[in-house]
């Protein structure tokens, strides 16, 4: 599976359950007040600059879609939606 253009293919790191600093835990659906998640990059187009595979960023929450491939979901993302490379 290979990214074309400006898309992106991600693995959308799992973020499970937290504590707060007041000791307070929040699942994963209580945090989709937090505008960005974290993951890792599968593929990268050939008109991406300043990603490549195996990277790890932080997204905009509501971008893109999903696509399941070998029974696993994806997501695919526009390079545009990416904030943060780490």
């Amino acid at each position: 599976m290979k990214a074309i253009g400006r898309n992106l293919i991600i693995d959308i790191k799992k973020e499970g359950t937290t504590t707060t600093k007041g000791g307070l835990l929040l699942s994963e659906n209580q945090k989709e007040d937090l505008r960005y998640r974290e993951a890792k990059v599968i593929s990268v187009g050939l008109d991406v600059e300043g990603v490549k595979e195996k990277d790890e960023i932080f997204f905009d929450r509501h971008a893109g879609h999903k696509i399941e491939f070998n029974k696993k979901i994806y997501h695919i993302i526009k390079s545009q939606d990416v904030v943060v490379v780490k």
